[in-house]
């Protein structure tokens, strides 16, 4: 009988987690048309894995937790070694994604990208050669390669001189990326994130647009902890002022902190046929979503994106000559309003889908109020 109970408080807790509210489903409007998901994943081939580490309360005892962090995986192309065209752009660079210089020199993305806190990034490195070995990823006896980490900084809500990533959670991050519907909020390298005065974390989003006849995918996926709750908006709607005396943090800040210290990495994925220079394009729109939302890339923020396209799958070679198609300029707009409006909907989606978390020492960070932004909203006539 307990067995019978436990198994349907499971399977309720699981209909409960997959039915979280998006942004939209709340009532926030945006512009744009959306994939089938509204996911990166909506990009084909493109898989997303979490691991999330959550142990602990109370008071902070090094090495022990409490813990609230973890490691997220993106797969260009799944569990298949082929590259993609790349290339990355920062908006302010206090932070860190490894493996940028060679895929600005190559024009290539030859690993999965990994997203983690700020003291992970090379454990998660590391983690991802042996993955590449224990899966014979590289058919090669003899190669190198790069791979790429990207981070946030969790360390207001967890251990993070602690540690506690290691190998295995990459491992799984990496094994268990799938297609499809994918999660949010406080899960994966977002789980300890901060954002705009709320708790932030996991968010994504994407765009259908069609040129010349042709239908093409912008995919987002954003680990968001950036931004001051006094610039947060939404809809063009001053939100984070009508909300400046809710709850949205309780912790004792450092003396060097600074309201929108923290950091936001973002990966776009299209199959549009674009070339590393457009790619570079592309990511250098991706600060325009988030300013519509409040990010003003503030001193103490790392905000770095990268930007791949899964198209031309014959591109990579080693000895061969091959042909490629190749995007005009002068098409390109309707893919740079896409991502702005990506990244934007990536964004809110991260916040809607956080949930309130207590970390280290009792310090708190507070749930976007759903009902009170739609009512925000409704006063503004953004929605009726």
């Amino acid at each position: 009988m307990k067995s019978q109970l436990f198994l349907f408080s499971l399977a309720v807790c699981i209909q409960l987690h997959a039915q979280k509210p998006r942004a939209r489903d709340i009532g926030i409007p945006f512009e744009g048309k959306t994939g089938k998901y509204n996911a990166i994943t909506d990009v084909k081939g493109v898989e997303v894995g979490y691991s999330t580490i959550i142990s602990g309360s109370g008071k902070n005892i090094r090495g022990k937790g409490p813990v609230r962090t973890g490691v997220t995986a993106i797969l260009p192309r799944g569990k298949n070694n082929n590259p993609v065209y790349a290339n990355w752009y920062t908006l302010n660079g206090n932070g860190e994604m490894t493996g940028t210089t060679w895929i600005t020199e190559s024009g290539f993305l030859e690993t999965p990208i990994m997203i983690t806190n700020t003291n992970s990034v090379g454990v998660v490195r590391d983690a991802v050669l042996k993955w590449f070995v224990k899966t014979g990823w590289y058919k090669e006896d003899f190669w190198y390669t790069y791979p790429v980490v990207a981070e946030t900084y969790d360390g207001f809500l967890n251990d993070i001189y602690g540690f506690h990533v290691q190998e295995q959670h990459a491992f799984d991050a990496l094994n268990s990326a799938k297609s499809g519907k994918i999660e949010e909020g406080n899960i994966g390298g977002g789980t300890g994130m901060m954002c705009l005065g709320f708790k932030g974390g996991s968010g994504t989003a994407s765009r259908i647009v069609t040129i010349k006849d042709s239908t093409y995918t912008i995919g987002v996926f954003v680990q968001s902890n950036f931004g001051s709750k006094k610039n947060f908006t939404i809809a063009g709607v001053p939100v984070g002022q009508a909300l400046k005396d809710t709850l949205n943090y309780e912790f004792k800040a450092p003396p060097s902190y600074q309201p929108g210290d923290g950091s936001i990495i973002v990966v776009v994925a299209t199959d549009a046929p674009l070339l590393p220079h457009q790619l570079k394009r592309i990511a250098a729109r991706v600060p325009l979503g988030i300013g519509k939302v409040g990010g003003r890339g503030e001193n103490g923020s790392g905000d770095i994106f990268i930007a791949f396209s899964t198209a031309n799958t014959t591109a990579f070679q080693r000895d061969n000559f091959t042909s490629i198609a190749a995007f005009p300029n002068d098409q390109i707009n309707p893919l740079f309003e896409a991502t702005v409006q990506a990244v934007e909907e990536a964004i809110i989606n991260a916040m809607v889908a956080a949930e309130t978390i207590e970390g280290i020492n009792g310090n708190k960070a507070y749930a976007l109020p759903h009902k009170s932004v739609i009512d925000i909203l409704k006063k503004y006539n953004r929605i009726k």
